[in-house]
């Protein structure tokens, strides 16, 4: 292949979660178990071994797939499988191996010994983000996906099998290259909390503003977006939520709400609650 010419190409990068806590005789199993892991996922999707590069990072496998695939079988079905042979690994495991998985498309470069490219660099710093390390112990997971922006807006959010755009929650990523935006997802769970002061940016303003534009207040950050038949936490009271308002209008609350209308106040005035130490408050 000719090293000047680029292929768009689907980049994955995994690493394995805390991979520097694994001794010199467990971590040459964990390995193992991440090649395992991986390489019956591609089985299972039926995806052609001579279609992906494989290439060993010590703590992870950094991977490029031939443009012949579509993407769509590596977000759907290829995650699928990598989740349910992750949780048959860590059936016997006192300590559970957790993964972190980025990917981006983008151009990609080929020599003798490897791969390079931006696309490279973005899909490693999405599975090294701090985002990411924090999601898988704060929710308990074993397992993070995370995309970047492009990839979720060009494939992701139009859906497929095994995608649901719905479970995937934005954060605003600081990175050496710059300010972006990913997207997170824990497969087998709905869209994920993001840790505090970490959703946001240019996904979740979006969000709002497709919110607004249907009449719905979108979902607070670092809360979790509504689930069918759950009345979880943040939920609106169940006898107030479907209530229309006087002017007609409709509200979907996941948090807090007050609404005012013609008031006129005649000094100073605080509405909401008040958190933190700031103490009471007399206006």
């Amino acid at each position: 292949m000719d090293v000047t010419e680029a292929r768009y190409e689907l980049v994955i990068s995994v690493d394995a979660r805390r991979s520097g806590d694994y001794d010199d005789v467990d971590k040459p199993r964990m390995r193992a178990r991440i090649y395992r892991i991986l390489e019956a996922a591609f089985v299972g999707a039926n995806v052609a071994r001579d279609a992906v590069h494989m290439e060993d990072r010590g703590d992870g496998v950094l991977l490029s797939v031939a443009g012949r695939i579509a993407v769509t079988r590596l977000l759907g079905l290829w995650m699928v499988e990598v989740h349910e042979n992750l949780r048959d690994e860590n059936r016997a495991l006192r300590v559970p191996l957790g993964l972190r998985v980025g990917m981006h498309v983008g151009p990609v470069r080929h020599d003798d010994r490897g791969i390079s490219g931006r696309a490279v660099d973005l899909a490693c710093r999405l599975a090294d983000s701090p985002v990411a390390r924090q999601l898988l112990d704060a929710e308990r997971a074993d397992l993070v996906l995370v995309t970047s922006q492009s990839l979720y807006e060009d494939v992701v959010s139009s859906g497929g099998k095994f995608i649901e755009p719905a479970h995937y929650a934005p954060a605003r990523l600081e990175l050496k290259e710059g300010e972006v935006t990913a997207w997170f997802r824990l497969p087998g769970r709905t869209a994920p909390v993001m840790p505090v002061g970490e959703a946001g940016g240019a996904g979740a303003a979006q969000g709002a503003g497709e919110a607004a534009a249907v009449g719905e207040a979108a979902p607070a950050a670092g809360t979790r977006p509504p689930v069918e038949g759950d009345a979880g936490a943040g939920a609106a009271d169940t006898d107030a939520d479907d209530r229309p308002g006087a002017s007609g209008d409709r509200y979907t609350v996941h948090g807090d709400m007050s609404r005012h209308s013609g008031n006129v106040y005649q000094q100073p005035v605080h509405i909401g609650r008040i958190t933190g130490d700031a103490g009471p408050r007399k206006d």
